[in-house]
């Protein structure tokens, strides 16, 4: 073999011509996408266009009686997001949100994984106790506040019945009026307490039936074998049932975090956003229907999607894929 040919370069290969689909794959192609586009042109509706018009009105001075004659190309301006910024209140009602969601938040989870964890042994009635654990959120919203409504009323309501004759309060407690107050001789922010609470005991099944479903799922050679070691109960959850749990609580504290954050009807229902209970979304509502400012409540609603965009994204950075062990 000459030295020529050892130093030839090698001879690219031939690219394939592309490979032409068939009649019959064709044919399903258009089939699936016939299929898919009713529900594209309902999400583009329902969900696409509302959102990109919210975004418009954002950076627009629109007024609801000005709605009508103003089209989507109308001047352009800043003004709304420094009304937003600078208002009176925005910041306390948004370190107020964030203590709602947090709170409410936390609750529902801790609740949820105590109540996963007492139903998760075979016992008479499991299936009874765990069909009511179920009922806080399957009830009507309007019923459910009706009821805390009534049981947390100063004059006739049951829970200060019971405080004020058995556990020594000496007064009863307006539970969903009192900005702060006195409980235990503790100083409280009550009726933003009382909406987490109520915000935790209404949600604490959706983290029920997520982590009881993970917990039936845990492989029980594990548990065997750290009693075979002698591991106490406290530290049989610590070192092997919350490890395996950790992802499922990760989900859903993102879940439960942006669906709190933007929560509405629950707290306009219960104090209407007074007594220091105003979250972003009832300030939204009410730029919206008291002031008629359109622009405004635009706006408000772009800051507290930009919010929750940043914690998802912050969410993504520690725990997406490649960071974890």
């Amino acid at each position: 073999m000459s030295r020529a040919t050892l130093d030839a370069p090698e001879s690219e290969e031939t690219p394939k011509p592309p490979r032409r689909r068939t009649p019959l794959q064709r044919t399903e192609a258009r089939a699936g996408w016939g299929l898919l586009t009713p529900t594209l042109v309902i999400v583009l509706v329902v969900v696409v266009a509302p959102i990109l018009w919210t975004i418009v009105l954002a950076f627009q001075r629109v007024r609801v009686i000005d709605l009508q004659r103003r089209g989507m190309t109308g001047p352009f301006t800043l003004r709304n997001l420094e009304r937003v910024f600078g208002s009176p209140g925005f910041w306390d009602t948004l370190w107020t949100t964030i203590i709602y969601t947090v709170g409410g938040v936390a609750l529902s989870i801790g609740v949820g994984l105590v109540a996963a964890l007492a139903v998760r042994r075979p016992f008479r009635g499991r299936t009874f106790v765990r069909a009511s654990f179920l009922l806080p959120y399957i009830a009507p919203v309007v019923g459910a506040t009706f009821v805390w409504q009534t049981m947390l009323n100063p004059e006739y309501g049951v829970l200060n019945a019971w405080g004020t004759r058995f556990l020594g309060w000496d007064r009863p407690v307006d539970f969903l009026n009192e900005i702060s107050g006195s409980l235990w001789g503790l100083d409280v922010p009550t009726a933003l307490l009382t909406v987490i609470v109520f915000e935790g005991w209404r949600y604490f099944p959706f983290a029920f039936l997520f982590l009881l479903a993970r917990m039936q799922a845990l492989p029980a050679e594990l548990e065997e074998a750290s009693l075979v070691d002698g591991a106490t109960p406290t530290q049989r959850f610590r070192h092997v049932i919350l490890p395996q749990l950790l992802p499922t609580i990760a989900v859903l504290t993102v879940l439960r975090f942006v669906l709190t954050f933007t929560k509405f009807d629950d707290v306009y229902l219960l104090t209407g956003g007074g007594s220091g209970t105003e979250v972003v979304s009832v300030r939204v509502y009410d730029f919206l229907t008291s002031r008629g400012d359109i622009g405004a409540a635009s706006a408000e609603a772009l800051v507290l999607a930009a919010a929750l965009a940043v914690f998802v994204l912050i969410y993504l950075r520690i725990a997406g894929p490649g960071r974890q062990s």
